[in-house]
């Protein structure tokens, strides 16, 4: 995926060194330990596995007692409340509180998924789940067994109280090979998505209707496709001075794109761009670059050549993975593949609060913030789900997947207090391998 134009392969016979255990499936040697059998060879790499296995199992069983801690000591919502009533806490702060009390104490349960086609229902491992704005719907990315990824929108209108079950909707109509990142939802009418199609890369913008099963005969076609070689992220502007216009981040440029005039922009860069998010005050785009350098862009300007229109640069030490703007416009957080997640101060440059805890190597993973219940959410390569608390950066409870750990099980979360509209359930949904998970608030 680094280098698509260039294939570099090595052949060589495989030999017996002493000491050593050579594993055909990840084509490497492996240096044996005291103990070993000819039939389980005892790695370095197989000890950590086990003993995180463990580590998992033994958080599970725990969370099954619901042996829950608090999220900081001397933080219960007795004591918040009399603060409360003494005026020592403004609305907002008891509110942020007593979500951090709240999402320490959720206990996980299965979803049950409905579809009208049951025979895709459960067939296929999830990748992505992104909600809309209402948090009424979440948008689906499925692998399908011949190595492709398949669409859909789940309606949360069933996730209630009593009563989990969501209803499933797949569009088989389009597919991808992969897709690389997805926009969220605009208001309920359209969504956009990247991936990897027939052609080296496309951008395409698809009505949610798509995924309606009223007048199946009936159904529209994409509203708009674009082909975009050798991409690695996208972002879509909501600002209405450029509100027809997304971006995608490509190997050393940035590409902006009108979808109603097709007029392109491109900005070359220094370094492959992994990350992307627009500013809704102003049309500024933000880059998260491989190289670990962040730079905005005002989309209103004419390309350029150099590096003179780079307003804002800040630099990580990895390579940046994941961007995120506050409400709160000065503020942008960032993560890397050195599991980094830092807080910018756009007016000083400078890094005001790191997040600690976060596992990243060399994956792409996203990060999800929640300001009005005051918390940051990220799923690491360890396949652990993270949540802190934003005013300080506080970590405030650490949930282990249901499934082991595996490149193909890192959940994909979204966390929201409204999960199915303005009146909906709080909590936190996971989606690995073929489940759907709640985390609900008590």
């Amino acid at each position: 995926q680094s280098y698509p134009s260039v294939v570099f392969l090595l052949s060589f016979a495989t030999l017996e060194l002493p000491g050593f255990y050579y594993d055909s499936e990840k084509n490497r040697y492996f240096r044996l330990l005291p103990g070993h059998n000819n039939c389980n060879p005892l790695t370095k790499e197989s000890i950590q596995y086990k003993a995180m296995e463990c580590k998992r199992l033994r958080l599970l069983e725990e969370e099954e007692k619901q042996k829950k801690k608090t999220a900081r000591p001397g933080l219960n919502s007795s004591m918040l409340l009399h603060k409360r009533q003494l005026g020592l806490l403004s609305s907002t702060s008891y509110c942020r509180l007593v979500h951090e009390l709240k999402v320490n104490c959720m206990q996980r349960r299965k979803i049950e998924i409905h579809s009208p086609d049951s025979s895709v229902t459960g067939t296929n491992n999830f990748k992505i789940i992104v909600a809309d704005v209402a948090c009424e719907r979440i948008f689906t990315v499925n692998d399908v067994e011949h190595g492709g990824c398949k669409y859909g929108i789940i309606s949360l209108s069933g996730l209630g109280q009593e009563s989990l079950t969501v209803e499933m909707y797949d569009n088989l109509y389009f597919t991808n090979r992969k897709v690389l990142s997805v926009f969220s939802l605009t208001h309920g009418s359209t969504l956009c998505l990247m991936g990897i199609a027939e052609t080296p890369g496309c951008a395409s913008l698809l009505p949610a209707s798509l995924f309606s099963n009223s007048n199946p005969g009936d159904r529209p076609g994409m509203l708009c496709s674009f082909k975009i070689s050798t991409a690695w992220s996208c972002a879509w502007c909501l600002n209405p001075q450029a509100d027809n216009c997304f971006s995608t981040g490509l190997t050393r440029r940035v590409l902006v794109t009108n979808v109603v005039t097709g007029h392109r922009q491109t900005f070359g860069t220094n370094s492959d761009v992994l990350a992307q998010r627009f500013a809704t005050q102003s049309p500024v785009l933000y880059n998260g670059c491989r190289s670990g350098e962040i730079f905005s862009i005002d989309v209103r300007q004419r390309s350029r050549k150099g590096q003179g229109w780079k307003a804002v640069r800040l630099f990580h030490d990895s390579a940046v993975t994941s961007l995120r703007l506050l409400q709160a416009k000065h503020y942008l957080m960032a993560a890397d593949m050195a599991g980094e997640i830092k807080l910018w101060d756009l007016r000083t440059t400078q890094c005001v609060k790191q997040y600690k805890g976060h596992h990243n190597e060399y994956a792409v993973l996203p990060l999800h913030v929640n300001e009005e219940e005051g918390l940051l959410t990220a799923v690491g390569q360890d396949c652990y789900t993270r949540l802190w608390s934003l005013r300080d950066a506080h970590l405030l409870r650490t949930i282990p997947s249901p499934h082991p750990a595996a490149k193909d099980a890192i959940p994909s979360v979204v966390l929201s207090s409204r999960l199915g509209g303005s009146r909906g359930v709080p909590g936190l949904l996971m989606a690995v391998k073929q489940d759907l998970y709640h985390f609900s608030y008590n």
